[in-house]
């Protein structure tokens, strides 16, 4: 990973350093330099997940939780003004994700590893934005791709800003589309005959499964409103819905005569998340965040969040940020625990995700931007460092570590 990071350094600075030439050999010619495409920024985000618990879906409910996932995401972004004056923005980002998990395992517990054990996904974006500079008015495009062992997604959607007069108002609209295709894997002792266990080695010798469509469609509405120069507030609501096979077949579910199915949940979602945010600055040093979310869906899930953030200045270029988030969640009328499934249910789970839970996640946020840049370099912008610790009613706990590094 140093390898790769090192790499992506030197990339830039390759870019960095023929940007500076092209400037240099064309600033007599303002016009053409004005519609040079050029490097705003780059971002290198590295986080490393852990969790322990004992309910895993996997085996219905019981049994261990414990997984490890290292995301990394590579963000490049560009920008070159047209003729009429716009401002053309370029975002590329490349995400590799690469985890382990103890309950995946247990899909067939008598293989050593098996397939869906660990894995590595990988999804590029790349998004489009014109902008106008006097208005502040937008409008993007973007495309998407994610793949990993038991799925692939392509993903397209449209972004819009527009912005009052004095600047003050500005609505936001987002609409995204993902059309996924999921290989069905089901628990070993749950196969019919012939079926494969979903391995590229299996199916390459006749052990086919099937394959089923999951669509999801979501949209964004958010308006925002400066007050006063202090006082700043943001209200966004996000309905989508999916439809296709939102049940994890290879998650079993035990019932009160003893028998065992693979989970089965309804094959339509509707969601409608709303949330607001206020943002007060207290004076120079402190700032005071909160926000608060409601959730509902068709499958009978409301949840509340209340998340409070105060980033404290320590000094001109050392800020330090303590947070703490609550949720509140009454589950869905699908979920019993191992064992409690009556043989007569249409829709199962035991996932204690959709359970009646709550849960609290504290933590801080460390940013470092002097002046000169980290370290003395100028194009290093900024460092960042986010931990926090999470801890669940039903016993599931979880730590995670960010590291952010911005290059402009």
């Amino acid at each position: 990973m140093k390898k790769i990071y090192l790499c992506v350094a030197a990339l830039y600075l390759g870019i960095v350093a023929s940007h500076a030439q092209t400037t240099q050999q064309v600033a007599k010619d303002s016009a053409y330099q004005a519609r040079k495409l050029k490097v705003d920024e780059v971002n290198l985000v590295s986080a490393y997940y852990h969790q322990d618990g004992n309910n895993s879906a996997v085996t219905g409910g019981i049994g261990t939780e414990k997984l490890t996932d290292f995301a990394n995401t590579f963000d490049l972004q560009l920008s070159r003004y047209s003729l009429n004056g716009h401002k053309h923005t370029f975002l590329f980002e490349l995400g590799v994700d690469h985890y382990t998990s103890a309950s995946s395992d247990k899909i067939d517990p008598l293989s050593i590893s098996s397939a869906s054990r660990q894995d590595t996904r990988v999804y590029p974006s790349l998004n489009w934005t014109v902008s106008n500079d006097k208005t502040g008015n937008a409008f993007g495009i973007t495309g998407s791709y994610s793949h990993e062992f038991d799925y692939q997604s392509f993903g397209g959607g449209i972004n819009l800003t527009r912005l009052s007069k004095n600047k003050n108002t500005q609505f936001d609209f987002k609409a995204t589309a993902f059309l996924d295709t999921w290989k069905v894997i089901l628990p070993v002792e749950l196969r019919p005959p012939g079926y494969g266990s979903g391995s590229g080695k299996d199916e390459r010798n006749g052990g086919s499964v099937d394959y089923k469509p999951r669509n999801s469609f979501s949209t964004s509405f958010s308006l925002s409103q400066v007050f006063t120069k202090r006082f700043q507030a943001l209200l966004v609501v996000e309905p989508s819905y999916q439809k296709g096979l939102l049940a994890t077949k290879y998650q079993r579910d035990y019932f009160t005569d003893g028998t065992e199915r693979v989970e089965n949940l309804p094959e339509s979602r509707y969601k409608l998340p709303i949330g607001v945010r206020f943002n007060y600055f207290l004076d120079d040093h402190f700032i005071i965040r909160t926000f608060y979310r409601y959730y509902m869906d068709n499958w009978g899930i409301r949840a509340h969040t209340a998340e409070l953030e105060i980033p404290v200045k320590l000094t001109s270029f050392v800020s330090v940020s303590p947070f703490y988030r609550y949720n509140n969640q009454v589950g869905t009328r699908y979920f019993k625990p191992y064992g409690q499934h009556s043989p007569t249910d249409v829709f199962y789970t035991s996932d204690y995700d959709l359970s009646t839970l709550t849960s609290n996640f504290v933590g801080a946020n460390i940013r470092l931007s002097p002046p000169a840049g980290i370290f003395g370099w100028q194009h290093f912008n900024s460092l960042e460092i986010r931990a926090g610790h999470y801890m669940r009613s039903t016993g599931l706990n979880s730590n995670i570590v960010t590291l952010a590094m911005k290059f402009k």
